[in-house]
């Protein structure tokens, strides 16, 4: 009863306020705390308020609008999250950020450092797991099904089916294929037609 009181009061704010939030309708974030830890300093303290999905008060996303993402993926939803996309990052569906990861897309000029240095996108595949105060560099594109480690630092591409780890971080064994089921999911809002094939197919 409490769920569907929860997703009655504060649910139907946060699926008008995050347009690009999609979670499980329930059992994944209370929406009181999106409520109150996201939406309240986002909208109305201004911190991260042009992102249109959640993000904690203590994390940081940097040029939103150069950020692509699919679904049961909100970078920045965790604590002291940074994410800096001036040149842009593309996260696929399913990836989770562990607290105090940073993802930088750009690096300042050395020598002037006023100013980014142009290049290509991040680019982070589908069920991904960045573990505990990783960084990802720029310019790198970290394959599918992958596992970062905690504390790593991600400087070259790291390959699909891999588990990472290391400064620099390092392939260190293949990692078995995903198994999570997203087809029974009830999610919190109708999921656009671009995303049906990947809850369908899992892949």
């Amino acid at each position: 009863m409490f769920k569907k009181l929860d997703f009655f009061f504060f649910g139907r704010i946060i699926n008008f306020f995050y347009p690009l939030y999609f979670r499980p309708k329930y059992g994944y974030q209370r929406y009181y705390i999106l409520f109150f830890h996201y939406l309240v300093p986002q909208k109305i303290y201004r911190l991260n308020p042009k992102v249109k999905w959640p993000v904690h008060y203590t994390s940081r996303v940097i040029a939103p609008n150069n950020i692509q993402k699919g679904i049961l993926c909100d970078p920045g939803d965790n604590i002291n999250n940074y994410i800096q996309a001036n040149n842009g990052i593309i996260f696929g569906n399913n990836v989770e950020l562990a607290p105090g990861v940073s993802i930088i897309s750009s690096n300042h000029d050395v020598t002037n450092l006023s100013k980014h240095v142009n290049g290509k996108p991040i680019i982070i595949g589908n069920h991904v797991w960045i573990g505990a105060n990783a960084t990802v560099l720029p310019e790198v594109t970290i394959g599918n099904n992958v596992t970062i480690g905690a504390n790593s630092v991600v400087t070259k591409d790291i390959p699909s089916n891999s588990i990472a780890v290391g400064n620099p971080c390092v392939v260190i064994k293949k990692k078995e294929p995903y198994t999570e089921d997203f087809s029974r999911i009830i999610f919190n809002k109708k999921i656009p037609q671009e995303f049906l094939k990947f809850l369908a197919s899992n892949a």
